[in-house]
C-alpha cells in the first residue's frame, strides 16, 4: 500500500512538472515577437510624405515611421530579383548558385542549399505566410514560396509586367494559391485589396491561435504598369502614380489597425521598405546599354511607356542620383522604417547604414532561429535598433548589378567603377553624388578597390578595373 501511494505521488509530481514545462515553453513562444515585412516594388526614395514628397499623402506610413526608426541610409539591391534574394537569405545574390533568371520562362530558383528567412523562422516554431510578388523562382514547384518555408502564399510568381505587350512571352501571368493557379487572367486592379485581405485574415487567424507568426507582404506596386484599386483612381491629385502610393498607404494602415484590434501591436515588429528605387530609365542611360538583348528591361521600358503609362507615372528618387538598375544611390537606397513598441524608441531618424541583408539576420535572431552553415553577409541590427548599441555594426556595402561588382561603400565613402570611370563620393556630405573626389583621395580609391577585388574573387563577380597589388 505504501509503495502504491509513493508511486501515485511520484507520478503526480511528474505530470505536474511536465504541464508546468509545457506551459512555460508555450508562454515563451508567445513572447517571441510576431514579424511583418511590408515590401514595396520600385518605390523611390522620394515617394513618401515623410521622405519629402510634396504632393502624395501617406499618413499611415508616416505614422509607422514616427513610431519607430525611419532610415535615410537603408540600402537594397538596385534590381528586383537580387534584392528579394538578399532579403530572404541574408546573402549577396552573387554568392547564390543561380543566374537570377526567375522571370517569365526563367528556369532558375533559390537552390535547396539556401536557408530562407521563412524556413529559419518556421524551424523555430513560427507560422509563416506570404502574399504578393515572389520573383525567386517558379519553373519548378520546389522553387515556389510554400516549398521555401512559407505555410501559405497568394500572389504572382514575378513582376506584373511579364505579359504582352510589355514582355514578349507566351507564358501566362497567373495568380497562385500555394502551388495552384487560382486566377487567370489576373485582375491587377483588385490585386492590392486581395493581398491586404490575405494579410488581415492571416494575422487574425494566428493571433487567435497564440502562435508567433511571420508574414511577408510583397506588394506588386508601384511597379509598372500601374494598377491602383478603382476606389483610389484619380483621388490623390498626384496622378496615377500618386493614386498607387496612396492605395499602398491605405493597405499599410489596414494592417496596422488589425494589429491594434487584435491586441498584438506591442509584440509585433513591423518593417517596411522598397526592393529598389524608381523605374526611370533616361535615354542617356539606355544608350549606355547597347549589349542588352531583345526583350531586355530597356526594351520593356519603352513598351510600358507606349501602352498607357507615361514617364511621369514613375516614382522619384528625391535628392539622389540614379534610379532602378543603376548603382548610383537612387537605385539601391530606398525608404525604410521599423516599429516595435516598447523595444524600439519612437521618433527616431537614422542615417546609419542598414541593408536588406541585415533584415534576414536580425529577424532570424529575434525569432530564435539558427543561422545557416554557409557564409552570410547580414548583421544583427537589433542591439542598434533597441538602443543597446549606439551605432550600426555595418560599415560597408557592395553594389552588384548583372554579374558585376560596380561599387562599394566603406564608411562615408563610396567608389563606383563603371565603363572604366572611377567615381569617389562622400555620401555623408554629398548624398546626391555630384562631386567626384577620386583624384583628391587616391588612397581611399585603392583601399576600396582592394576590398572590391577580394569580394569579387569570393563571389566570382566581374569588376571593371585592373586588379591592383596589395
Amino acid at each position: 500500500m505504501k509503495t502504491q501511494l509513493n508511486c501515485t505521488f511520484i507520478a503526480g509530481i511528474f505530470f505536474y512538472c511536465l504541464a508546468f514545462l509545457s506551459n512555460s515553453l508555450s508562454g515563451s513562444a508567445q513572447q517571441r515577437p510576431n514579424i511583418i515585412i511590408l515590401f514595396a516594388d520600385d518605390m523611390g526614395y522620394g515617394d513618401l510624405q515623410c521622405y519629402g514628397n510634396p504632393t502624395i499623402k501617406t499618413p499611415h506610413l508616416d505614422a509607422l515611421a514616427a513610431e519607430g526608426i525611419r532610415f535615410t541610409s537603408y540600402t537594397a539591391s538596385a534590381w528586383c530579383t537580387p534584392s528579394r534574394a538578399e532579403l530572404m537569405t541574408g546573402r549577396y545574390s552573387k554568392r547564390i548558385d543561380w543566374n537570377e533568371n526567375a522571370g517569365s520562362g526563367g528556369k532558375d530558383g533559390l537552390p535547396d542549399s539556401e536557408l530562407t528567412l521563412a524556413e529559419g523562422l518556421r524551424r523555430a516554431g513560427y507560422a509563416t505566410g506570404m502574399a504578393g510578388k515572389w520573383h525567386l523562382g517558379y519553373y519548378q514547384k520546389k522553387f515556389l514560396p510554400t516549398n521555401k518555408g512559407f505555410d501559405s502564399w497568394l500572389g504572382l510568381p514575378y513582376s506584373n509586367d511579364y505579359k504582352k505587350p510589355y514582355v514578349n512571352t507566351d507564358v501566362p501571368l497567373v495568380m497562385y494559391r500555394d502551388t495552384t493557379v487560382v486566377e487567370y487572367p489576373v485582375n491587377q486592379d483588385s490585386m492590392m485589396i486581395k493581398y491586404t485581405s490575405e494579410a488581415i485574415r492571416y494575422i487574425k487567424k494566428n493571433s487567435a491561435a497564440g502562435k508567433p507568426f511571420f508574414f511577408y507582404l510583397a506588394y506588386q506596386m508601384p511597379h509598372l504598369p500601374l494598377h491602383p484599386p478603382k476606389a483610389f483612381l484619380g483621388k490623390s491629385g498626384a496622378g496615377l502614380y500618386g493614386d498607387v502610393i496612396e492605395a499602398l498607404d491605405w493597405s499599410v494602415g489596414k494592417i496596422l489597425q488589425t494589429l491594434k484590434e487584435q491586441g498584438i501591436e506591442q509584440n509585433t515588429i513591423v518593417f517596411f521598405a522598397s526592393d529598389n528605387g524608381p523605374w526611370q530609365h533616361a535615354p542617356d542611360r539606355m544608350f549606355q546599354q547597347p549589349q542588352e538583348p531583345e526583350g531586355s528591361d530597356w526594351e520593356r521600358h519603352n513598351q510600358l511607356y507606349g501602352t498607357g503609362n507615361k514617364p511621369w507615372d514613375a516614382g522619384s528618387a528625391g535628392p539622389l542620383k540614379g534610379y532602378k538598375a543603376t548603382t548610383y544611390e537612387g537605385g539601391p537606397r530606398v525608404p525604410a522604417m521599423i516599429r516595435w513598441p516598447g523595444h524600439i524608441k519612437a521618433g527616431q531618424t537614422s542615417d546609419e547604414m542598414v541593408s536588406n541583408l541585415d533584415i534576414f539576420t536580425t529577424f532570424l535572431h529575434a525569432g530564435g532561429g539558427q543561422r545557416p552553415d554557409h557564409t552570410t553577409d547580414g548583421l544583427d541590427m537589433m542591439p542598434f535598433f533597441t538602443g543597446k548599441e549606439k551605432h550600426s555594426p555595418r560599415n560597408e556595402f557592395a553594389y552588384f548589378l548583372w554579374g558585376k561588382l560596380e561599387a562599394m561603400r566603406l564608411g562615408d565613402w563610396k567608389l563606383r567603377t563603371v565603363n572604366g570611370i572611377e567615381e569617389l563620393f562622400n555620401l555623408q556630405t554629398d548624398p546626391g553624388e555630384k562631386y567626384n573626389r577620386a583624384e583628391e583621395h587616391p588612397e581611399i580609391v585603392k583601399e576600396i578597390k582592394l576590398k572590391m577585388q577580394t569580394l569579387a574573387n569570393e563571389t566570382h563577380a566581374k569588376i571593371d578595373f585592373t586588379e591592383i597589388k596589395k
